[in-house]
């Protein structure tokens, strides 16, 4: 059995524009961002990638075009081979009565409703129906589905498919928690059998996100929403939160059954509205270090709370030992270790494609196992790897620098050399764009599409932010690490792997000095460890790289400068490379350097 999943719109960016103002630092705030496509074919994943991969627009919300032609492209496969078609939305006529009751009833002049249920009038009927999806599928493809053939999931049911998916398909509770779906924010369940159970009673509304509430947070602190929430992260490093917390004081409340809810309502068309409380709550705004962070602590504190608060009742009403938690507040990393080590939980896996990144895969999932041909075949879970996009041959390389010849001079390397060379130069502060195989999947660079350098250097986050990534000085690094070596340079807690960076750990003390480049101002890191069956080379190189050192990390960052996708193609890292002070370019096995200046 063939799926493709797909997540995108043509038409949504420009109807969020018009009828509610998304644009500028409210670009994103609106569906279908991250954007994408999946192939899976009797139950193995064969394929995915974002759109903003290859049409090069940062969490790009249009129709996928690119992305499912390239995930057909790999399989050999036409359309007329597809068995199904899965959307991660379920804008259906009984969703759309919910959306208007929601306006109707809500505390808002009737100017501003009759404005509002035109806007969802437009939304529904010209891009997110059921009747849209399929002509904008049409349009944009060339080819018309068969509607017996394509399912609609619901949004945070293809979220818990995703993480249900990659977690090797064991039965397990799920908490979902993102900006909002079709109408809802965050819920809660179990897959037992591949079967969903919602528990109706932990639903959440829109009008009551958490992540629309972070997200706002974000805006507020002059950083652009459903976007920069990781910065709000890295913030909360350099300050505690308040005592009392005003948004735990004065704005969130706990019910029974794990609910919650805010003492004023999201405008869920107003993303500027709680600016007043917020200046309430911190005073006037001030564009300082000292300000931001307290706010950053005080939020970061709110979203631990609330989602605790959420896993607790969860514990009480499950009596599986396994915890998914998928959706874009899954990627506060900082929250997930306290909530995981505070939990009954066996274990607690968020999935590389937790964010909108990944519901393509869990739509597909989601219409393979409910399928009568489907997930019955399968006697073993499914082999998962996030190296799922585009890669490319050496003679693609090749072209692409011939191409930048007179910019850029290149050594050809064996795998031998690679590793050897590499681990030399990073002895040095110097920075390295690393480049080799499939594109990962998701938000995270893993090891494919990465920035390396050497975390002993104390200095070497502000080289990497200042002159590699063009970003904030506070932004901290990521380490990787050996999974075998993690416990000797982390404190992981019940975890024994964190392969996704999903999960935040304290940097031993012992280790604080040697790789101060990759410890947070808190004394943590984001950890990716990493194992030779998943990226060999890679391992290869930070063994031979701690083996002539002593330092046991590498730092990975993404390879990108801030407000781009990540490189896709060789001639994307060569733009890359020579648009910032990255100093060499392994690209597959051409060590490339920058000419000299004439």
């Amino acid at each position: 059995m063939i799926v493709l999943g797909c997540n995108g719109f043509s038409r949504v960016s420009g109807i969020f524009a018009e009828r509610f103002g998304a644009v500028g630092t409210e670009k994103h705030y609106l569906l279908g961002h991250d954007a994408g496509a999946a192939l899976l074919v009797d139950g193995e994943l064969v394929a995915a990638v974002e759109e903003e991969r290859l049409n090069r627009e940062k969490k790009t919300t249009d129709f996928p075009v690119n992305a499912v032609q390239w995930c057909l492209d790999r399989a050999g496969l036409e359309f007329s081979d597809v068995d199904l078609i899965a959307f991660p939305w379920d804008f259906s006529a009984e969703v759309l009565d919910g959306m208007l009751s929601d306006i109707t009833s809500a505390p808002m002049a009737p100017s501003a409703k009759l404005d509002l249920i035109g806007g969802i009038g437009e939304l529904f009927t010209g891009a997110v129906s059921h009747d849209a999806l399929l002509a904008d599928f049409a349009a944009r493809t060339g080819f018309t589905p068969d509607p017996d053939k394509v399912v609609f999931v619901p949004h945070h049911l293809a979220h818990a498919m995703t993480g249900y998916y990659m977690a090797g398909m064991k039965d397990a509770a799920f908490l979902i928690s993102d900006g909002r779906a079709e109408r809802y924010s965050s819920l809660t369940g179990e897959i037992r059998d591949g079967r969903i159970r919602v528990f109706d009673e932990s639903v959440i509304g829109a009008e009551h996100s958490i992540g629309l509430l972070f997200a706002a947070i974000t805006r507020y602190l002059g950083f652009v929403p459903n976007n920069d929430e990781y910065k709000i992260m890295g913030l909360a490093g350099y300050a505690e939160p308040p005592v009392p917390n005003p948004f735990l004081e004065h704005l969130v409340e706990l019910h029974e059954e794990g609910r919650y809810s805010f003492r004023r309502p999201l405008e869920t068309d107003n993303p500027r509205g709680l600016d007043p409380l917020f200046e309430e709550f911190f005073g006037p705004f001030e564009d300082t270090l000292a300000y931001q962070a307290r706010v950053a602590a005080a939020a970061q504190q709110m979203l631990t709370v609330v989602t605790r608060h959420q896993v607790r009742a969860l514990e009480a009403r499950t009596d599986l030992d396994h915890l998914l938690f998928e959706g874009g507040v899954a990627l506060n990393c900082l929250n997930n270790t306290p909530l995981f080590e505070g939990s009954r939980f066996d274990d607690m896996h968020v999935s590389f494609g937790a964010s909108d990144t990944g519901i393509p895969i869990g739509a597909a999932v989601h219409a393979w196992v409910g399928h009568p041909g489907g997930a019955g075949r399968r006697r073993s879970a499914p082999a998962v790897t996030p190296y799922l996009g585009p890669e490319f041959d050496d003679e693609a390389v090749e072209k692409a620098l011939l191409e930048f010849a007179g910019r850029v001079e290149w050594t050809r390397l064996s795998d031998d050399e690679v590793v050897s060379r590499v681990a030399e130069l990073l002895t040095e502060k110097v920075v390295i764009g690393w480049y080799e195989g499939r594109i990962e999947h998701g938000p995270r660079a893993l090891g494919h599409r990465s920035i390396l350098a050497n975390p002993k250097f104390p200095d070497i986050k502000d080289i990497i932010n200042t002159r590699v990534k063009h970003r904030e000085p506070f932004r901290p690094f990521a380490p990787l690490v050996l999974e075998s070596d993690a416990p000797k340079v982390f404190e992981m807690g019940r975890k024994t792997r964190s392969p996704y960076m999903t999960f935040v750990f304290p940097v031993r003390p012992e280790f604080r000095e040697v790789i101060p480049g990759a410890t947070h101002v808190d004394g943590t890191s984001r950890v990716q460890t990493i194992t030779d069956r998943d990226t060999p080379r890679l391992a290869a190189l930070l063994r031979r790289f701690t083996a002539l050192t002593d330092v046991p990390c590498l730092i990975n960052t993404s390879f990108n400068v801030a407000g781009e996708p990540i490189v896709c193609t060789p001639s994307d890292a060569l733009d890359c490379f020579l648009g910032t002070e990255i100093d060499y370019l392994m690209l597959g096995n051409c060590l490339v350097t920058k000419t000299e200046e004439p």
